[in-house]
């Protein structure tokens, strides 16, 4: 179906309405830092609940890396004032320790230093100890310090129901769903370059990270502390980044779901030498790693958009998805944006928005390994010189200039951002265009150009303009009290998580090698059944 009669259909009454009803969900990750701007060494505060079952407050890699969720909601305001609520919730239990604010780290000490975290005795507990621990001996601890914003994501089943019924699909449901949410995954994957330009943040980094390692950053100026290039983006979605040797090899297909499971399960089953000379135990008979395979589990799989669905009953991530198909997208290369408390705005996700219903409504023809290729420089050319005006990407046998191709993408994009507009009397989402517009034709408006412009015209370090910009959060935060039935909810919900962790933890009856056995049994059941 052409993206003119899916736009007639949203322009239609009571059509229009149901984009009232997208539901959208964050995950922020932020490092904890000492006063002085070091990582954390401090265990995960036991006020804040437990890093394993709490459903706001997490960790991601290390003890150190806190992750904060908040609930699916159609209502943007809501899940920012959430976000915005942990955090405020947090600083009164972190002993005089700041949130990082950018996604590329604080000054690092050795790699071993790095603390992993801890979940508890408990078999899923040790599990995702393991899980990372592995990724630590695979790729470093230190790239897995790098912090980012997931979004998540999904349009209403009713909207879902008038899309079905105007393709004349009589089949199921959940099946017409997973059909278009692979769609949308597949334009995304074609144009997301557009987020790495508009919402890169990270053109700059310490001098610590890089140490030991092959680079071709350069010094800011005069100052030796920092690197970057000079028309960066988002260094943490390039080489520096979530970017893997291993994975390079890896095509992971996203035409329909029989083929995105059979070729990530391919993975998982693949055996690979570099980690097999890692080794899965030590010589005590401690687990290094899950498995010595190409994956441990799917998501170690790097990609800037995933598949999901809530898995229960002990399912994998991967078997539920399999099962009944997909429930939601989760948005996975957005930088934390220094600039704006939590790391996040209202601006961006109105545009988040916007762009993924145009992946969804979009004609969205099946991808081939040429295509996969293209996306993958398309990446690299805007992570490393996507604010340079004259840069070109590749579009199908042509090159393409990024700021041409995004002020195209910008227009496709106007009546729905006009019907979004309607279904929430408002201006915003146009105004929101506009301004994307204005730094696509000004590069000096994007995030990581104005991060630079700071650091120069502060004659700062990167670091010293983290600092600056955490210390300046952090009493933004506390500036406004909680009320004392949002202390008394985050109160409760670590008391009940601390309380579910033991609960899970006592009703352990197997080993953790029987454990993680059943584990991979259960994927390979979804893997004959392909």
């Amino acid at each position: 179906m052409s993206i003119e009669s899916r736009l007639a259909l949203l322009a239609a009454s009571p059509s229009t309405a149901l984009l009232k009803y997208i539901v959208r969900g964050i995950e922020k990750e932020c490092l904890r830092v000492g006063s002085n701007g070091q990582l954390a060494f401090t265990s995960h505060p036991k006020a804040l609940g437990s890093a394993l079952t709490h459903p706001s407050i997490t960790t991601d890699y290390s003890e150190a890396l806190l992750e904060f969720i908040t609930a699916p909601s159609t209502s943007i305001d809501e899940v920012l004032q959430e976000l915005h609520e942990i955090h405020r919730y947090t600083y009164q239990h972190i002993d005089g320790e700041l949130l990082w604010v950018s996604s590329m780290p604080c000054q690092l000490g050795t790699d071993d230093s790095i603390p992993v975290g801890q979940y508890g005795s408990s078999n899923i507990g040790k599990m995702k100890t393991v899980y990372r621990l592995g990724l630590g001996h695979r790729y470093g601890r230190l790239m897995q310090t790098i912090a980012g914003i997931h979004y998540n994501f999904s349009v209403p089943d009713e909207l879902w129901r008038e899309l079905q019924k105007q393709d004349g699909d009589s089949g199921s449901l959940d099946n017409y769903k997973t059909v278009g949410y692979f769609a949308l995954i597949r334009n995304f994957r074609r144009y997301f370059w557009l987020l790495l330009y508009l919402f890169g943040a990270a053109p700059a980094v310490c001098k610590s990270f890089v140490r030991g390692r092959e680079h071709n950053l350069v010094p800011v100026g005069d100052d030796s502390h920092s690197l970057y290039q000079p028309y960066a983006t988002s260094l943490r979605m390039g080489k520096l980044g979530y970017q893997s040797d291993a994975q390079s090899s890896l095509i992971v297909c996203y035409n329909d779901i029989d083929q995105y499971t059979k070729t990530l399960k391919g993975a998982l089953e693949k055996p690979y030498q570099r980690y097999a000379d890692i080794g899965l135990k030590d010589s005590t008979g401690n687990y290094k790693q899950l498995s010595t395979n190409l994956l441990q589990i799917e998501n170690e799989f790097y990609s800037p958009i995933r598949p999901k669905r809530n898995a229960v009953n002990g399912e994998t991530p991967l078997e539920a998805l399999y099962k009944h198909g997909v429930e939601y997208i989760e948005v996975r290369c957005i930088d934390l944006n220094p600039l704006v408390a939590g790391g996040i705005d209202k601006q961006t996700m109105q545009f988040i928005d916007t762009f993924l219903l145009l992946c969804l409504f979009k004609e969205s023809p099946k991808t081939n390994n040429d295509e996969h290729r293209q996306i993958t420089e398309n990446q690299r050319r805007t992570v490393s010189r996507g604010r340079d005006p004259e840069l070109q990407l590749v579009d199908g046998d042509q090159e393409r200039n990024l700021v041409e191709w995004g002020l195209a993408l910008i227009e496709e994009m106007r009546p729905i951002a006009a019907t979004l507009n309607s279904a929430h009397e408002t201006t915003d989402y146009l105004d929101v265009l506009s301004t994307m517009k204005a730094r696509l034709e000004g590069t000096s408006l994007t995030p990581a150009a104005q991060l630079l412009v700071e650091m120069a015209d502060n004659n700062e370090t990167y670091y010293r303009m983290a600092m600056r910009k955490a210390c300046e959060q952090r009493e933004q935060f506390n500036a406004v009290a909680l009320a004392a039935d949002v202390v008394e909810k985050y109160q409760s919900l670590a008391a009940q998580s601390l309380q579910k962790q033991k609960d899970i933890e006592q009703s352990d009856t197997i080993s953790f090698d029987d454990y993680l056995a059943a584990y991979y049994q259960r994927g390979k059941m979804i893997a004959e059944s392909n």
